[in-house]
């Protein structure tokens, strides 16, 4: 809608604003008329925020330039961090926060009867990413240019993004998430930067002066990749870093000669075939065009990035390339980049005529691989015939590989044949596959796990052969995120509490907040936490209310459950207790009972048929509880549709019990519960991932914990019978029958065998009859502890006040120290 109108800003500024307020004001109002031909008090909320974009972007321009100069002026070695995902929110926000330009920007807009809250609402999420991994891969951007680390980023600019997500008739249901249908603010077209990169053709050798053979590719498929550049702002600090993200866009776009001859969708089919490389995020592989886009896609990423990074180096320093490994390093953020090492490979051998023993030593000492998974199905492989179909090249380039360290192996553990196959980077079976982790292994000085018991499983059982190889290659650095956006931005009720107390130091030292713990013990303090986090629990009611129509009564605890819906993140294990709760109200057994609002939200894959029955039963609980007067005091369920960035940042500051209850030894590390604990949320968890080490950070008194340890679920799997844990059970089997028998709700034929069925079946990795026991007594736990209002304030202060080592300006300064071999560019 309209903003209202302030007419009288077309004679005067207002006076009682400052110089700078009424500077931006003046920018703002400039650019309205320019791009739009609107007086500034008639302009609409969308119109304003893109002009206010344009006059931040503006202020940022020099800083940005100023700070490549400095990087490349200082000839320092410098960092990138390759990453399919970067799942980056809104702009805006974070921008003026980083500039310290908010309250200009309030003041500005407060002579317009504007709010900078409705701007900001104006602004799509950038669908770059889905989860974990492309949110953490946002903290570090913002981390690093915090710390003046010379660490840019390459993605991919997806038209699309993942799909937004609406719930309709019980089930998910996918749509464009179309994020740039009205442009972006925050990016510049780079088409002079563009590169060419590859597809298809054959490999044909010609000879070279000194008898060697150079390799080149002819008839291939061309795709071009237009670089499209964000500014990355540091805190308050002037340093500006960059995200460079690829479009793909054809070399001939449209082909008028099969247009005039009334071939119109041939004139168009190049252009289609092209641009759906940077389409949509994780298309669905389920069939065999998926697969092979999903490979255009990984490929297409990695060789635009280092045709851009060789480049620039020899515009700078020639066609020597010896000092080019002591210059860069290369962060592959998990297996979806790490084509990246053949094809360096490839660019260095094939366009700048390197020999092999030069480039591979360049390759090796460039490449550095995060590890974030310990599913095996996860651990990408590709199948040597799509390899060898759309990158024949590198297809050489990978059996060399191959070649070259299968004799390594034989010449240090000779006749240990099986060692090798379980080694090799391309599995031999009848359908030869290349396995991405092994690429990443052989091809990387460094390969690290995101959390303590993360990358001690990997050391001892995901890639045990290699840590045995190679022990000093393997590093843990436990993720963080970045207090700027998960706690200054989203929640500046509770940041200017804490400013208040403590000062503003914890803003870029998160360690500073250990100075809250005694603060945990002032009754007048504790009031005032509790008194911050109702409001933010009233939003975040108003979120569920606007998204849900349902109901969160504020005096309730708030219990949030939000990530990618997956099976080893146990959803179910949730859902059954809420099944719990809701059978102990209708059979009257609720003398005590502590009112509860339970959140769920995620996106489930789109070929991901379970998971999507997940959110079916969810949704189906949902109407079930929350149309039942009897639960109304008592319990509220709701599945929030399209979790977001924005999403979180109203969550986050509201939740007050956190759900980390994935199967042990799963998650690798997650950054979810560092995000809660670092609002003050309790976490309810399994000892998983980085809640090992939240509960070492806060202490059991102020952790829910529950289940089986890793060691424990690898022990049970060997004679696993869920049937007799259920039949023990009276409330499980009680929660499961009612399920399976249709009771809870929903059509007839939604019984959710399969759901149910995997529970009880002996096979079910995830363990959810075993540990449901564990789960709902912790429930009753945090349930107990939630009524002793000043005991949990009290807790939760002390969450809040330990959150310190999960800053992921801790987790960058040590991948910058101890891999990337970096150091911050003074300005």
């Amino acid at each position: 809608g309209a903003a209202p109108a302030r007419t009288e800003f077309a004679m005067s500024l207002d006076p009682t604003q400052t110089r700078d307020d009424q500077a931006l004001l003046a920018e703002v109002a400039e650019t309205v008329r320019r791009r739009y031909a609107l007086p500034l008090e008639r302009a609409p909320r969308n119109e304003l925020y893109h002009a206010l974009a344009e006059a931040v972007m503006a202020r940022l321009a020099g800083p940005w330039l100023n700070t490549r100069e400095r990087i490349a002026a200082s000839g320092r070695r410098r960092a990138y961090y390759i990453s399919l995902e970067f799942l980056m929110g809104r702009t805006l926000g974070n921008a003026l926060l980083n500039l310290d330009a908010r309250v200009e920007a309030e003041q500005a807009l407060a002579a317009l009867g504007t709010k900078l809250g409705e701007l900001e609402a104006e602004e799509p999420d950038a669908a770059l990413g889905n989860g974990g991994l492309g949110r953490l891969a946002a903290c570090f951007l913002d981390s690093a240019a915090t710390l003046r680390l010379p660490l840019d980023g390459y993605g991919i600019r997806y038209e699309r993004g993942l799909f937004r997500q609406t719930i309709e008739h019980g089930d998910q249901a996918e749509y464009p998430e179309s994020w740039l249908a009205e442009g972006n603010p925050w990016e510049i077209r780079r088409p002079d930067r563009a590169v060419r990169v590859h597809f298809g053709g054959r490999t044909e050798f010609d000879s070279e002066p000194d008898g060697s053979l150079r390799a080149r590719l002819v008839d291939t498929e061309e795709i071009v990749a237009v670089p499209y550049d964000t500014p990355i702002p540091g805190y308050r600090n002037g340093h500006v870093n960059t995200l460079r993200l690829w479009s793909a866009q054809p070399l001939l776009d449209f082909d008028l000669k099969a247009f005039n001859a009334g071939k119109h969708d041939k004139a168009s089919a190049s252009r289609i075939h092209a641009e759906a490389i940077s389409q949509v995020l994780y298309p669905d592989d389920s069939h065999q065009r998926g697969k092979e886009l999903r490979l255009r896609q990984q490929y297409f990423l990695v060789s635009a990035s280092l045709q851009d990074v060789l480049r620039t180096w020899v515009e700078q320093h020639g066609a020597a390339f010896d000092d080019f490994a002591a210059r860069h390093c290369f962060q592959l953020n998990d297996t979806h980049p790490v084509l990246a090492i053949p094809e360096l490979m490839r660019l260095l051998l094939d366009e700048h005529r390197l020999g092999w023993d030069q480039a591979w030593a360049i390759t090796e000492e460039c490449f550095a691989y995060t590890n974030h998974t310990l599913l095996p199905e996860a651990l990408e492989t590709w199948p040597m015939e799509m390899v060898d179909h759309l990158l024949p090249r590198l297809r050489d380039i990978i059996v060399e590989i191959d070649r070259r360290f299968g004799e390594q192996i034989e010449r240090l553990f000779p006749g240990e044949g099986h060692r090798l196959e379980r080694l090799a980077v391309i599995e031999q079976n009848p359908s030869p596959r290349v396995r991405m982790s092994h690429l990443a292994m052989v091809g990387s000085h460094s390969v690290n796990g995101v959390a303590e018991l993360h990358t001690r499983l990997i050391r001892e059982h995901l890639l045990k052969d290699f840590y045995e190889l190679w022990p000093l290659k393997f590093t843990n650095k436990t993720n963080g995120v970045t207090q700027r956006r998960w706690l200054a931005h989203c929640n500046p009720g509770l940041s200017g509490l804490i400013t208040e107390a403590i000062g503003d130091r914890w803003v870029t030292d998160l360690a500073q907040l250990e100075k809250l713990v005694p603060l945990a013990d002032d009754a007048g303090f504790r009031e005032r936490w509790r008194e911050v986090k109702q409001v933010n629990k009233q939003r975040l009611a108003a979120l569920v209310a606007e998204r849900c129509d349902v109901v969160f009564p504020p005096e309730a605890l708030f219990d949030a459950h939000v990530k990618r819906i997956h099976e080893y993140k146990r959803q179910m294990l949730n859902l059954l207790h809420a099944v719990h709760l809701y059978q102990r109200i209708l059979d009257g057994d609720t003398d005590g009972m502590t009112p509860r609002c339970i959140l769920i939200g995620g996106k489930a894959a789109a070929g991901y048929h379970r998971a999507k029955r997940i959110i079916r039963l969810a949704v189906q609980i949902a109407k079930r509880v929350n149309g039942d007067k009897r639960a109304r005091e008592l319990l509220a369920v709701a599945f929030v549709p399209n979790y977001n960035v924005s999403a979180m940042e109203v969550i986050c500051p509201g939740a007050e019990l956190s759900e980390q209850i994935s199967t042990a030894g799963k998650e690798a590390s997650g950054t979810g519960n560092m995000k809660f604990m670092m609002n003050g949320a309790l976490t309810i968890g399994t000892l998983d991932g980085a809640n090992i080490e939240i509960l070492d950070a806060v202490g059991a008194e102020c952790f829910f914990q529950f289940g089986l340890t890793a060691e424990e679920v690898a022990k049970l799997r060997e004679n696993y019978v869920p049937e007799e844990i259920i039949q023990r059970d009276e409330h499980l089997k009680r929660v499961l029958d009612a399920i399976q028998q249709g009771s809870i709700g929903g059509r007839k034929s939604d019984h959710y065998d399969d759901l149910i069925g995997s529970i009880r079946s002996p096979s079910d990795p995830w363990c959810v009859a075993a540990d449901f026991d564990g789960y709902r007594r912790a429930q009753q736990r945090a349930a107990e502890a939630y009524r002793d209002s000043q005991g949990w304030q009290r807790m939760s202060i002390i969450n809040c006040a330990r959150s310190g080592r999960f800053s992921a300006d801790r987790t960058v300064d040590q991948y910058a120290s101890e891999i990337w071999r970096i150091g911050p560019i003074e300005g």
